[in-house]
């Protein structure tokens, strides 16, 4: 997924309650701090790929949501 930081981190709440890790690359804070601006855009999460089939359907509920 890859979105703004809000929607990110709620959807990484949803993802770690079905019991799957989540990785948040978070380019807006690396932006922040090397002294550039990113777009909204910037917040990635990355689960690893046999996790995948346990949290299909929480990932589609949400886009769904949005």
């Amino acid at each position: 997924f890859s979105g703004s930081e809000i929607l990110a981190l709620a959807l990484k709440e949803k993802i770690e309650a079905a019991g799957v890790a989540v990785v948040l690359k978070d380019n807006i804070q690396s932006g922040r701090l090397a002294g550039f601006g990113t777009s909204d855009q910037a917040v990635e999460l990355f689960i690893q790929q046999n996790s995948y089939s346990k949290v299909h359907a929480v990932i589609e509920a949400f886009r769904i949501s949005i």
